[in-house]
């Protein structure tokens, strides 16, 4: 009798046992998560033109002074246009290397 006891103790054990050994196989769940990363703007920034009404003499007369300004409103927006393209290249979004 006591060894029947002793049999069934030791066969509970070993079942036990066995089922402590067979975990189950580890579950991997691959998750995509989108941050945004800064990256630096490499868009060379756009060197500014000499304005004419900088190199006027000191003398100048109106008119020479107003033909300077018109110049220099055409080559400001001339400039105005190259930034601008500049920082809109900068703030495009960035195409994804998949």
């Amino acid at each position: 009798m006591r060894r029947l006891s002793l049999l069934s103790a030791a066969l509970a054990a070993a079942i036990l046992l066995a089922g402590c050994g067979a975990t189950p196989p580890a579950r991997v769940e691959i998750q995509q998560v989108k941050v945004a990363v800064p990256v630096p703007c490499d868009e060379p920034e756009p060197e500014r033109p000499s304005m004419p009404t900088e190199h006027l003499p000191a003398g100048a007369d109106v008119d020479m002074y107003v033909q300077a300004s018109g110049a220099e409103l055409e080559r400001r927006e001339g400039y105005e246009t190259e930034l601008q393209a500049a920082l809109a290249n900068c703030k495009r979004p960035l195409k994804a290397a998949i």
